[in-house]
């Protein structure tokens, strides 16, 4: 064993077998946080991008933006009308798959073919934009 730098003392004598075992639940701890926070941070970046994933997949970039206005209204917008609306999910599912118009202006929103699934995974996503 090397003797400290500092006061040249050998340090003190620990049996082998502890000073492993210790060193391996750490090592082991201090991996175990780091594959944790790994994987929240992949959950998280994989929900965000699926939902902007379908975002483009139906062409939603086409007339809505998260934050601001297109041809249709931002998603926060929309997000903020609905804030307190409890049935806001199902008239929104309802809209998105008939088309609808007058309740963001003139310009009307077509009909559009999304399979329920991602339509709800869509519809949650929208409204919780702040």
């Amino acid at each position: 064993m090397r003797a400290c730098r500092q006061t040249g003392e050998d340090p003190p004598q620990v049996p082998n077998k502890l000073r492993r075992h210790g060193k391996r639940v750490t090592a082991f701890g201090l991996s175990s946080a780091v594959t944790l926070f790994d994987w929240a941070g992949r959950l998280l970046r994989a929900g965000q991008d699926k939902q902007n994933w379908l975002y483009t997949k139906y062409g939603c970039q086409a007339c809505h933006a998260p934050d601001k206005k297109v041809v249709g209204p931002s998603y926060k917008d929309v997000a903020a009308k609905y804030a307190k609306d409890s049935g806001a999910p199902a008239k929104l599912e309802k809209v998105v798959k008939s088309g609808g118009s007058g309740v963001w202006g003139p310009i009307p929103m077509p009909p559009n073919n999304v399979p329920d699934a991602d339509l709800k995974t869509l519809i949650e996503w929208i409204l919780a934009q702040k």
